[in-house]
């Protein structure tokens, strides 16, 4: 009868050490699972960039595009080079769509309106875009609205969407500009933009 309550006594307490082992296995794991991803679930900031800047839809802008018979796409041999030097200006009435707060685009790399005329930038590492850029300067852009990343340069115009992307992580800017900083150099010097009809009177 000894021998059986010992036996059932060792038991017991081997199935309480066992069961104290597997919940605090079970606990680590969870609290393993719980940590983030370093790069949001991508193997590197490089492919969560290049997840970022498609679905902050910024080859929407900064893409220039070509006519098919499906309508207009972006041409990928010139992503990210922002509005091509050598395309003519649109031709409307500026005084007329600034009186009456109208906003025109021709494939979304140039826009008119109110402000006067913006074009978009060149995104690639190339010396005509963000080439001589460093990181800081990147994030600064986009949390202050300032082109070039310095203070006391221009503010950035409509349609660029800063006021939204400033709300970005830092990991996530960073992650942006890791991933332009691969994608093919291409020049294009982007032309400046030009003030309101009213401004030049």
């Amino acid at each position: 009868m000894r021998i059986l309550s010992t036996t059932v006594l060792f038991v017991g307490v081997v199935s309480t050490l066992l069961l104290t082992q597997c919940d605090r296995v079970a606990r680590e794991d969870k609290s393993v699972q719980k940590e983030a991803p370093a790069f949001a679930g991508f193997e590197s900031q490089v492919q969560w960039g290049e997840h970022l800047v498609t679905v902050g839809a910024c080859h929407d802008c900064h893409s220039p595009k070509k006519m098919t018979e499906q309508g207009m796409e972006i041409d990928t041999a010139l992503l990210l080079s922002g509005h091509p030097s050598q395309m003519a200006a649109l031709d409307v009435n500026r005084q007329d769509m600034e009186t009456k707060g109208i906003i025109a685009t021709s494939d979304l790399t140039s826009w008119v309106g109110p402000w006067g005329v913006s074009y978009t930038a060149n995104l690639t590492p190339d010396a005509t875009g963000i080439g001589n850029w460093k990181e800081e300067q990147f994030i600064y852009a986009i949390r202050n609205g300032k082109m070039k990343g310095l203070a006391g340069s221009r503010p950035m115009l409509p349609p660029m969407p800063w006021q939204m992307y400033r709300n970005m992580t830092d990991d996530e800017l960073k992650a942006i500009f890791a991933y332009l900083k691969t994608t093919k150099p291409i020049r294009n010097i982007v032309p400046q933009p030009t003030p309101p009809v009213s401004a030049k009177k």
